[in-house]
């Protein structure tokens, strides 16, 4: 099920380095599936991956299904 989120890019160099979304809620996910710049302020629109494995060490993989510059 698609949900929609509102929050910045930011840069995590952990791991080689990956975007995550941080929300107004203050929530954090990796964003799978986009690349926005840095330091943007987007609303995006996808799936939080649960329970799947990832190398990177942050929160819950966000499978972009589309994303908007604010």
């Amino acid at each position: 099920m698609s949900k929609q989120f509102t929050g910045t890019v930011r840069h995590n160099d952990l791991e080689g380095g990956f975007l995550e979304l941080v929300t107004d809620k203050g929530d954090v996910y990796r964003l799978s599936g986009a690349q926005p710049q840095v330091g943007q302020r987007v609303r995006v629109t996808g799936r939080v991956e649960r329970g799947g494995f990832g190398i990177h060490m942050s929160g819950p993989a966000l499978e972009v299904e589309s994303i908007e510059t604010l």
